[in-house]
């Protein structure tokens, strides 16, 4: 099932890889904030949400120079929500890793 038809192809490409780096970690923080809520429904439809979008970002012709970095970080992220954290990830690391493509995202704009 597909989350973000309005997303698929064209519109969500023609964001930058920052923008949709951005996106992406938006949707791993609200799964971490649902999660450590106890909230865990919440938690996996904003995992899936996520998972989605660096789906979409790995199927980006222009991001296929970046799939050393983006194919292990959908293998950490599903390790981490849906397995045994073989990994040993933490909140705190993806949460910082994701933080720095939204701070470059925020200077972009100008805010």
């Amino acid at each position: 099932m597909i989350i973000h038809k309005e997303l698929m192809g064209d519109r969500w490409n023609s964001l930058s890889i920052i923008e949709q780096m951005a996106n992406i970690g938006c949707d791993v923080d609200r799964a971490i904030r649902w999660r450590n809520k106890g909230e865990l429904i919440d938690s996996r439809n904003a995992f899936e949400r996520a998972l989605e979008l660096l789906q979409f970002t790995i199927a980006d012709p222009k991001n296929r120079k970046r799939l050393k970095e983006l194919c292990p970080l959908k293998e950490h992220l599903v390790d981490y929500f849906m397995y045994n954290n073989e990994h040993a990830s933490t909140d705190e690391w993806f949460q910082n890793y994701f933080f720095n493509f939204n701070y470059i995202y925020a200077l972009q704009r100008g805010k």
